[in-house]
């Protein structure tokens, strides 16, 4: 600690921004997941935990509204190398599944393929489970970078079993309501359908975002006690008949319970933040607008209590999608170190 200067150059370490602290010192770890198995338009995400942590150093550690931002002990968990290698392994079958389906094929032809992926995917959901339960053991706030936004149902079914209840605000292009979607069951398009099938202690979700979903999984916002949606159209149906965004941040936070996981889709932003991204969609929120509800959610008395940040794809010029998700993921951790202190 005594030879890291804050207000320096940042130098690659292997860690998130440069930091020297460890995992056993650190009260934030950000767990790596690099899987993109069941992207079905663009796939990449899985490069994203590694281009965020290259992009990372470039980040100023000051913060306007966080004094001494960069004493906040955020810690890297390494890559688990074995996922990589499935991940690697894996997409090819999914690829060979969604192909066939595209060419009119009998979803039964191609079942054991499926089989063999949601195999997979259970295997990372039990990867993930399993040190996320362990980090939360040690009383640490478990953060998780993605890969797809199949990744964290572990860390939420982990969490589920430290709280009696909490709720999710789900910052997203896409209402991820989907059951099986292309057959794999733990689809990137199905992580908040899991949830809701496997984390009984998720009392709300509260999407934000959201603009591009089917009719079942309308139908499911729309009836789904547990579900919120502020889609998309909402939102700036409200900002241009006047309203402000302080009031609707206010609305969003109010349907939250007092404990809070974050669940954030990078393309829950606007695509010229994320143009790699696996399914960009025009419309979504300004980075600032993403700021300030997070903002006003820590400074509102109610807990985060874990977060995640997904679906970020390096760029193939340049690290612009890394560069936005690695000063997201910044935001996340301070804003989640400060949360509850009201």
């Amino acid at each position: 600690m005594s030879d890291f200067d804050p207000n320096g150059i940042g130098v690659p370490n292997g860690n998130y921004y440069g930091l020297p602290y460890k995992v056993e010192e650190s009260d934030i770890v950000l767990l790596s997941v690099p899987w993109d198995v069941t992207v079905s338009y663009g796939a990449g995400t899985a490069a994203g935990p590694q281009a965020i942590i290259d992009a990372s150093v470039q980040v100023d550690l000051f913060d306007e509204g966080v004094p001494q931002a960069w004493t906040v002990k955020i810690g890297t968990v390494p890559v688990e190398e074995t996922i990589h290698k499935l991940n690697k392994k894996t997409r090819k079958l999914a690829e060979n599944v969604m192909d066939e389906l595209a060419a009119g094929a009998d979803p039964l032809t191609v079942e054991p393929l499926v089989c063999k992926v949601n195999d997979a995917s259970s295997a990372v959901n039990e990867y993930v489970y399993t040190l996320s339960g362990e980090y939360l053991n040690k009383n640490k706030l478990v953060g998780l970078v993605g890969g797809e936004h199949s990744v964290p149902l572990g860390l939420v079914k982990a969490l589920g079993e430290k709280y009696e209840s909490f709720g999710i605000l789900h910052v997203d292009a896409h209402a991820d309501l989907r059951r099986k979607y292309e057959g794999f069951t733990y689809s990137h398009a199905s992580i908040m359908y899991n949830v809701l099938q496997e984390v009984p202690r998720v009392t709300r979700i509260c999407q934000v975002g959201v603009r591009d979903f089917c009719s079942d999984e309308y139908h499911l916002m729309t009836t789904e006690s547990r579900i919120r949606t502020f889609t998309d159209r909402e939102l700036h149906a409200r900002k241009f008949g006047g309203d402000s965004w302080k009031n609707i941040c206010e609305d969003i936070i109010a349907s939250l319970p007092d404990n809070v996981y974050i669940s954030f889709d990078i393309d829950g932003l606007s695509p010229d933040l994320c143009p790699s991204t696996g399914t960009p969609v025009p419309g979504g929120l300004t980075f600032r607008e993403a700021d300030y509800l997070l903002e006003t959610l820590a400074r509102s008395g109610k807990r985060i209590i874990g977060f995640d940040l997904c679906e970020v794809a390096p760029g193939q010029t340049d690290e612009w999608d890394a560069n936005v998700g690695a000063r997201l993921l910044f935001k996340l951790c301070l804003y989640a170190n400060e949360s509850g202190k009201k």
